[in-house]
C-alpha cells in the first residue's frame, strides 16, 4: 500500500482557509428554461457540499458552469481563484458515468496518469516516470483498485471503471473536486470506499467537494451543506435546515413530507418527479461483474 499522504504535497501548496469556489448572482438557462436563478454560493476549503434535486433541475449544469464548459447567463464564477476552465486550476472531476467501449485497451493506470499529466481541467505536472508511477499507484490503492492498474478499461465492470475515475480525479491533488453521481454502479462497499476517500481528502488535504447525487444517505454524515435545486429555485443550508417538511414543500410547491428513520432521510411527495427520486437506501446500483455494465 502506498501512502498518498507522502506523495501529494509536490502538486500544490496547502489551501488557505478562504473561499475556493465562488458564485455570485449566477443565473443559467438551458432550452428556454431557467435552471438556476440568482445563485450565491461560497464553498470553503475542506467543505463537503451535496448538490441535490430532481432530474433536470440543473445539478450537472451547475458543474458544467464550474468546469468552464457552460457560461452563465449572468453573474460571476471563480474556481480556485480563477475563471472556470483555467488550466492552472487544481480541479478534480468525476463525470457522469458512461461505459467505456469494450474494445478500448487503455489501462487503469493510463487513465489515472492523465490526471497527473494534465487535462483541460488540471494544471499538469512535469512528469518524472518513477514519481508519477508512485502517485498513480497511491491513488488506485486509496480506492481499493490496485489490481486494476494493468486491466484494460473495456474489460472492467461499471463499478471498477468508477473507482478508476475517482482515482484519476484525486491524482492531481485537487483543491476542488466536482463529482457527478460518483456512486453509480457501485455496491455498498464501493460506495463506502469512495465516500471515505472523499472525506479523507477534504479533512486531511483541505479539498472542497461538490457532490451531485440522488442518494444523500450514503454521504449524509459528511455533508456540511446542501444546495437543493428545483425548477429554478434553490435552497442552501445544512441537512437539518433543508430537509424539513416546510422547506421541501415550499421548493416543490406541493405537499412533501420529510421522514427520518434510523438516521436515514426519506422524502415522500405526491409529484411524479419527486416520487421517482431514490431516497431510500434500499435503492442501490450494483457493481456488476460484466464488462461495461453501468
Amino acid at each position: 500500500m502506498v501512502d498518498t499522504d507522502q506523495v501529494t504535497s509536490h502538486f500544490r501548496g496547502e489551501p488557505g482557509p478562504g473561499t475556493v469556489v465562488s458564485l455570485e448572482s449566477v443565473t443559467v438557462s438551458r432550452g428556454g428554461r431557467t435552471l438556476i436563478r440568482d445563485l450565491d454560493l461560497e464553498v470553503a476549503a475542506g467543505e463537503f457540499v451535496a448538490v441535490l434535486g430532481p432530474n433536470g433541475a440543473g445539478k450537472t449544469t451547475l458543474l458544467k458552469v464550474l468546469l468552464g464548459e457552460l457560461a452563465p447567463d449572468s453573474g460571476t464564477v471563480l474556481v480556485d481563484g480563477r475563471a472556470p476552465g483555467d488550466r492552472g486550476t487544481h480541479l478534480g472531476y468525476v463525470p457522469q458515468q458512461k461505459a467505456f467501449d469494450p474494445g478500448i485497451t487503455l489501462r487503469g493506470r493510463d487513465l489515472v496518469g492523465l490526471g497527473i499529466d494534465g487535462t483541460r481541467w488540471g494544471p499538469g505536472w512535469p512528469s518524472r516516470r518513477g514519481e508519477k508511477r508512485r502517485v498513480v499507484d497511491a491513488a488506485l490503492d486509496r480506492l481499493g483498485a490496485g489490481q486494476l492498474a494493468d486491466k484494460p478499461l473495456g474489460r472492467m465492470s461499471g463499478g471498477e471503471q468508477q473507482r478508476v475515475r475517482v482515482a484519476q480525479a484525486i491524482a492531481c491533488d485537487p483543491c476542488v473536486m466536482l463529482c457527478d453521481e460518483p456512486l453509480l454502479s457501485l455496491d455498498l462497499t464501493g460506495q463506502r470506499t469512495v465516500a471515505s476517500v472523499l472525506d479523507h481528502r477534504r479533512r486531511h488535504h483541505g479539498t472542497a467537494v461538490l457532490f451531485v447525487t440522488h442518494e444523500i444517505n450514503p454521504v449524509l454524515p459528511m455533508v456540511d451543506r446542501i444546495v437543493y435545486l428545483v425548477d429554478g429555485r434553490h435552497r442552501i443550508g445544512t441537512p437539518e435546515e433543508v430537509f424539513t417538511t416546510e422547506v421541501m414543500s415550499d421548493l416543490y410547491s406541493s405537499p412533501v413530507e420529510v421522514l427520518r428513520v434510523r438516521g436515514q432521510i426519506i422524502v415522500v411527495g405526491d409529484t411524479q418527479h419527486l416520487c421517482a427520486e431514490p431516497w431510500s437506501t434500499g435503492h442501490h446500483h450494483h457493481d456488476d461483474t460484466h464488462p461495461g455494465a453501468h
